[in-house]
């Protein structure tokens, strides 16, 4: 791998990609520089008012997506067997690192939950982190599911319910509905019968109604998603605030950088509402656009899926088009009143290094089974065997 395959914009290689892995390269890239500009209008007026510096928040972001950016070309200029190679081996690491968010001490507490872990002055969220590994190896295991013994089955089904469940503990139940839909849908796709994921969709749900049922702010958000005016003041407030900043938008929006509402009135603007911000200054016109967008990433994943040369490519495909397609949607429904408030970043738009990385990482995936899909192995011809002209 030489070094220029590390700078983005500057891989002359990608000329020779097939139409998909070209088209996919250069969505990313706008998807990234429109979620920037976003980002660096919502989080200015907090940054300045928390460090003294508007752009404070802005320039950490660039130094994470400069991280994200050396492992998305990594990943796909790396063969995708060598990575899944790896798939297993990383995920029981980050597993490893999910547990240790619930260990008193260990973990850092932020609104509520354990879900970092804080090297030095650097947080990590490994529930966010271990999102495209649960892609890849739930793609591999499922792919593969008819030729695994049942030891095997049950040992990486065990692995994948330890993940979502530890998420759950933390508690972030939103991230592990999110892993846990992820894993099915993917387990579907892979044409496993339906008794078993019939099965897997029944504990699931049982696991998020007990979760709502022992957690009391679970239970508070839930009634105040469906009736958010009961109290203004109180755990409707995020919600109503949301829905002002999106409704206040128009058809064309307020203008960049002209959002109200992120002047300290929306709480966590620059992350899990980061939705409404957009919504407010490029409007109606600009949602359309954002939508627009989410369909063709998704169109593109589909048809690398369709193209891919065997099942577990198919389904790394089908698992980026979720993590990525799936979340923003997600994102978009808290933020609009359409689901219950969670706290869900929006992949490549929110504030955060360790979603940025992780989106990156997907994004990159995808682009490599494109780019599989696509290729011919060129067998190089041994000049003893060739003819002569002569």
């Amino acid at each position: 791998m030489k070094l220029r395959h590390f700078i983005p914009f500057f891989d002359s290689s990608a000329q020779d990609w097939g139409q998909e892995s070209r088209l996919l390269r250069w969505l990313t890239f706008l998807w990234l520089f429109v979620g920037l500009v976003v980002m660096f209008s919502a989080s200015y007026a907090v940054a300045d008012a928390k460090t003294g510096d508007g752009l404070y928040y802005f320039k950490i972001q660039l130094l994470w997506i400069f991280l994200g950016m050396i492992g998305f070309n990594t990943l796909v200029h790396l063969p995708l067997r060598f990575v899944l190679g790896l798939a297993n081996w990383i995920l029981l690491l980050l597993l490893g690192l999910v547990l240790m968010t619930l260990l008193p001490g260990v973990g850092t507490e932020v609104n509520g939950a354990t879900r970092w872990l804080v090297l030095g002055s650097v947080g990590i969220q490994p529930s966010e982190l271990i999102k495209p590994f649960l892609v890849l190896q739930s793609a591999r295991i499922f792919g593969q599911w008819q030729w695994l013994s049942w030891g095997t089955r049950l040992v990486w089904v065990g692995i994948f319910g330890t993940t979502i469940a530890a998420i759950l503990l933390q508690p972030n139940l939103s991230t592990a509905a999110l892993c846990g839909m992820m894993v099915w849908l993917i387990a579907l796709a892979a044409g496993l019968p339906y008794w078993y994921l019939g099965g897997a969709a029944g504990l699931g749900i049982l696991a998020a109604v007990v979760s709502v049922s022992i957690k009391a702010y679970q239970r508070r958000r839930l009634i105040a998603f469906l009736n958010p005016w009961a109290d203004p003041k109180g755990d409707g407030y995020q919600l109503i605030q949301s829905l002002l900043a999106i409704g206040s938008g128009g058809l064309f929006g307020s203008g960049f950088g002209l959002s109200q509402q992120k002047l300290f009135f929306l709480p966590i603007q620059d992350t899990d509402f980061i939705f409404a911000v957009f919504a407010e200054e490029f409007g109606l016109i600009g949602c359309c656009f954002l939508f627009l967008m989410l369909a063709g990433y998704a169109t593109l994943a589909i048809r690398v899926a369709m193209k891919a040369k065997n099942q577990v490519h198919q389904l790394v495909a089908v698992g980026v088009m979720i993590l990525m397609v799936g979340q923003s949607l997600l994102n978009i429904g808290v933020a609009s009143g359409a689901l219950p408030t969670t706290g869900l970043p929006f992949p490549l738009f929110s504030y955060g290094g360790s979603s940025m990385i992780a989106s990156l990482l997907a994004a990159g995936l995808l682009i490599r089974v494109a780019r599989e899909s696509t290729s011919a192995e060129v067998i190089a011809i041994d000049p003893r065997f060739a003819k002569s002209d002569s």
